[in-house]
């Protein structure tokens, strides 16, 4: 198993590769925590595309990492995954809560998109509530 980090506009990108079984789990948390503190990125996408096999153990990297990043307000994507992959993950329930993404390319327009989105929905609501302080003029 290896651990690749790229940081792109407050989101952390994890690459992963080989087997995440629990072997490999809590090394994997740890790497991936630790990132994520250490660059204070609100967003994060695991990139899936060289990942062979996941067993419950590596579900539970997956939903933890899911929960840390929800604490933090942002949003966390799954990339990449093989149709293998995409059963599992199916399976298990966590497409239901994690949106998943062609590629990790794919994830940072998505993420990006949403965070301008966020942005005008902000100025909006500031701009509304100005409004109303002054009586509507």
């Amino acid at each position: 198993m290896r651990t690749e980090f790229e940081i792109t506009d407050n989101i952390l990108i994890v690459k992963l590769s080989g087997e995440i079984d629990h072997h490999e789990a809590a090394e994997i948390r740890n790497e991936i925590d630790s990132t994520y503190s250490v660059f204070g990125s609100k967003h994060m996408i695991l990139d899936f595309s060289q990942v062979s096999f996941v067993d419950s153990s590596g579900i539970g990297v997956v939903m933890g990492r899911y929960n840390k990043v929800k604490e933090k307000g942002g949003s966390i994507l799954i990339a990449g995954c093989s149709e293998y992959l995409r059963t599992i993950l199916f399976l298990s329930g966590i497409f239901t809560i994690i949106e998943e993404s062609a590629s990790a390319e794919e994830g940072i327009l998505l993420l990006k998109q949403r965070s301008v989105a966020e942005k005008e929905g902000e100025e909006e609501t500031g701009k509304t509530a100005g409004d109303e302080k002054d009586g509507g003029k």
